[in-house]
């Protein structure tokens, strides 16, 4: 066991109404092994009240510094690290010109290998602790991330790419060795390879994953929802509603389904630890079936921006009620940094034709991107309790230590911090990579 002292971050049980954020200036954390010999919370709490508790426990001090839950992030592309930043008119062109050429190079074992020691390097340096993953159409991409991830004890979930028309020839699924099994079949036959070799492996986990609704034939999004089925506690990602070009386009290749988002609900694709990118476009109808069967949305507030794709309806989410959480969508998203997402969607809250106006608190903010992500991929222990994204005890022991004074504004304005508001609303809207002084996960692993 272990004990940290510092100022302590971290979020009371979930229940209705809005997330409690829960502060402690001068606190103890108190991190153990499991049965399993996983690092989980054993305690937390003011430092006056359980230093004689754990009075046995080595103690690191951290004064100055404020202990965090590691970040979530929904949505992230492995395959488009490079692509970050790329010019272009929109979503469609931006995967023609940018994307697609990217992501043909991880055919090659070196160049994914190479590519995902640097996108978890990135995601540790900035403080994300669990993603969800896409890689692309290759299984060399998807077998060099889950080994990068299983190396370095991340949690991660990530899945075969599913697309077998509508991209580039080289791009699409392909057929066995020798053309025995045609390619849709062969990626639905090598999606359950991989989840049979990868999922549940440590910290690892599948998911299912078409890439959006176009770019599969209902033979393929068949297959998955039958995938989906016979694998129930895998995960499932794609993307939705994105895009008004995109929404026209998946009309009309499903003309049958009642929306865009109904098509994966009409091939066995929405249930808990489903999540969708995006989720924009919707009415109150999509909405609803979000409720009924238990699927999410991860906001994607930076690449929204980016792309012009819109913005994303967090009051019409409340008034209907289904879950969410925050994403870089790196690289239509423009940064890894939590930060830099959190303040989008405050500018995406603040839009006044869709959100009229709302103002997201910093405790809210700070919440989809910890705990209510955590939420939302259903990770949970014997008691039901979400393990990720929060620092209860019993939870996974993935955190942050934040130096508040990492820059010379950043410690001017934390600084005048009257209240917890201040000061978290101060680092999101100040904060970078640098306000993350260390990142610990759950193995007694820091970086």
């Amino acid at each position: 066991m272990k004990a940290y002292r510092a100022s302590i971050l971290w979020f009371a049980p979930h229940s209705e109404g809005p997330p409690q954020a829960l502060f402690e200036e001068d606190g103890l954390l108190v991190v153990g092994p499991n049965a399993a010999g996983l690092q989980v919370v054993q305690a937390i709490g003011a430092w006056r009240d359980l230093s004689p508790r754990f009075a046995q426990v080595p103690v690191e001090h951290l004064p100055g510094r404020i202990i965090a839950p590691g970040f979530v992030d929904l949505h992230v592309h492995f395959p488009q690290t490079n692509v970050i930043g790329s010019p272009a008119s929109g979503l469609l062109p931006w995967l023609e010109n940018y994307t697609f050429p990217e992501e043909k190079r991880f055919a090659s074992i070196d160049y994914s290998a190479e590519a995902a020691g640097f996108f978890i390097d990135e995601l540790l340096r900035n403080g994300v602790t669990t993603a969800l993953a896409f890689a692309t159409s290759h299984t060399t991409s998807v077998n060099a991330l889950f080994a990068e991830a299983q190396a370095r004890s991340l949690r991660l979930i990530t899945g075969l790419c599913l697309m077998d028309r509508h991209a580039p020839p080289d791009l699409l699924n392909q057929q066995s060795p020798g053309g025995h099994v045609d390619a849709t079949m062969q990626s639905l036959l090598d999606s359950e390879a991989l989840i049979h070799h990868w999922h549940g492996k440590g910290r690892l986990g599948y998911a299912i994953t078409p890439r959006f609704a176009p770019t599969s034939t209902d033979a393929q999004l068949r297959g998955a929802g039958e995938l989906a089925a016979r694998y129930s506690d895998v995960w499932i990602q794609s993307h939705v509603a994105e895009n008004k070009d995109e929404i026209a386009w998946a009309r009309e290749l499903f003309p049958k389904s009642r929306s865009y988002l109904a098509t994966y609900d009409d091939f066995g694709l929405m249930r808990e630890r489903a999540v969708y990118a995006h989720c924009i476009h919707f009415d109150d109808d999509d909405r609803a079936l979000m409720r009924a069967t238990g699927a999410s949305a991860a906001i994607s507030p930076t690449s929204n921006l980016f792309l012009g794709s819109g913005f994303f309806d967090y009051a019409g989410a409340d008034r209907i009620g289904f879950g969410y959480g925050l994403a870089s969508d790196v690289g239509g998203g423009t940064s890894f940094s939590p930060f830099h997402t959190m303040l989008a969607a405050y500018y995406v809250g603040r839009e006044g034709q869709i959100n009229h106006g709302l103002s997201l608190s910093p405790q809210n903010l700070w919440w989809q991107h910890t705990a209510g992500a955590g939420r939302v991929l259903a990770v949970k222990g014997s008691d039901g309790q979400s393990l990720v994204g929060n620092l209860l005890p019993g939870c996974e022991a993935d955190f942050v230590v934040l130096n508040p004074k990492a820059t010379p504004l950043l410690a001017r304005k934390t600084a005048l911090a009257s209240n917890l508001d201040e000061l978290l609303f101060s680092m999101i809207v100040l904060g970078d990579d640098r306000l993350i002084e260390r990142t610990v996960i759950s193995q007694g692993l820091a970086v």
